[in-house]
């Protein structure tokens, strides 16, 4: 009796090495070195449909492969166990009697027995690796399908942008401007968003692989930016025609509600470094949504026209009377002086990198969201300390 182990009541009659051989939760099969099997265990035979007797002493167990193991067997299998005197987790498939293929994980080592070498193998049935394998190769199908499509969705959503171009420059009556450009928004734009969505859906079901998760975030970061160009063009719209840009102002944190836009953008633009600064009072009155947007269009624009490399610093603070600012500092060359007067009208825009597309609606979009807060937006912008976007607002009045 082993040490610590309490007397058993009754006797136990275990099962003998045979019964555990041939009863094994897995193959068992030993063979010549040239692959002639001299013994299989019955669940093997299970397995495969076949008798024993069929096979031992008149098969070897390469032609229980399919050709393609059989290769394998021949350049691979053979030499290793060869050389190495075993082989380990090796996946074929073999054949079942009536034709189907049943893939199974194998291991075999080589051992002498009585004076003469033997292969002593093991098979597990790998059918939920299999299926696992056919997924991954499905889903890796899927991704390449997916970066196509996101390809050809960049290509609609920088035609759309030229379109949208064509038709804010030619425009001169407000209310055919607003036809055409709701006409180009639903048409143009509703495709490549749905594809965008609709892909990503996909891919999100399925393992990701470094390449694959790599497209999905291109993909994600194509429908940011297709939506921000949407928004702002909408609002673009609504401000031309002559309602302009609503706000509903409520109690909020100024100091969270800018933090989680940064963490936002952060996303967005993963290369680009942020510096967030509070100060004052958190507590004011102002439409969250709004401010959102207007410092996610302040640090686009800081972003595109910025120094590469340089830091983003984005401060705000709650004044004593309610009221709020918010501030967007970027390092880089001024901007130029004959810009200045028309910056936050539509359609303006300086000299961006190659890489940079817009429209030329962000600056507006955050004068008109100034305005509907009863605020104003300002820029400072001269050789040596960068350019500085300020918005102010007083304490507005709770939306009813």
């Amino acid at each position: 009796m082993s040490p610590g182990l309490p007397p058993a009541a009754d006797p136990v009659r275990l099962p003998g090495a045979d019964a555990l051989y041939e009863q094994a939760p897995c193959g068992l099969m030993l063979t010549d070195t040239d692959g002639t099997i001299r013994r299989v265990n019955t669940t093997f035979c299970r397995w495969i449909g076949a008798e024993a007797a069929e096979l031992v002493g008149r098969m070897r167990v390469q032609q229980l492969l399919t050709m393609g193991g059989r290769i394998f067997h021949q350049t691979h299998w053979a030499p290793l166990l060869q050389i190495q005197g075993s082989v380990a987790e090796v996946k074929l498939d073999v054949l079942h009697r009536d034709g189907r293929r049943l893939p199974m994980l194998m291991n075999a080592i080589r051992r002498v027995h009585g004076e003469r070498l033997f292969d002593e193998l093991s098979m597990v049935i790998a059918e939920d690796r299999h299926a696992y394998e056919r997924e991954l190769l499905q889903a890796r199908r899927r991704a390449e399908q997916l970066l196509q499509q996101e390809r050809q969705t960049q290509q609609a959503l920088a035609q759309a942008e030229d379109q949208l171009k064509q038709a804010l420059e030619a425009a001169e009556d407000r209310a055919l401007f607003a036809e055409q450009l709701i006409g180009i928004v639903s048409h143009d734009m509703r495709t490549p968003l749905q594809a965008i969505r609709l892909g990503t859906q996909l891919l999100a079901r399925a393992p990701l692989d470094e390449a694959q998760l790599k497209t999905v975030n291109n993909v994600l970061r194509s429908s940011r930016r297709a939506q921000r160009l949407v928004e702002d063009l909408l609002d673009f719209t609504v401000a031309r025609v002559g309602r302009g840009i609503t706000v509903r102002p409520q109690p909020m944190d100024l100091q969270q509600v800018v933090a989680d836009s940064v963490d936002e953008l952060r996303a967005a633009y993963p290369q680009q470094q942020f510096e967030l600064r509070h100060s004052g009072g958190t507590a004011v009155m102002a439409d969250a949504a709004r401010i959102a947007q207007l410092v996610g269009n302040l640090v686009a624009n800081a972003t595109t026209y910025g120094a590469p490399g340089r830091p983003i610093t984005i401060a705000s603070h709650g004044r004593a009377d309610g009221g709020l600012e918010i501030s967007v500092h970027n390092e880089g060359e001024p901007i130029d002086a004959a810009l200045l007067p028309r910056l936050f009208e539509p359609m303006v825009r300086g000299e961006a990198r190659p890489t940079d597309r817009s429209v030329g609606l962000g600056l507006f979009i955050v004068r008109e969201i100034a305005r509907a807060h009863g605020g104003s937006v300002s820029v400072d912008s001269a050789p040596g300390g960068g350019t500085t976007f300020t918005f102010q607002a007083p304490r507005a009045k709770a939306a009813p």
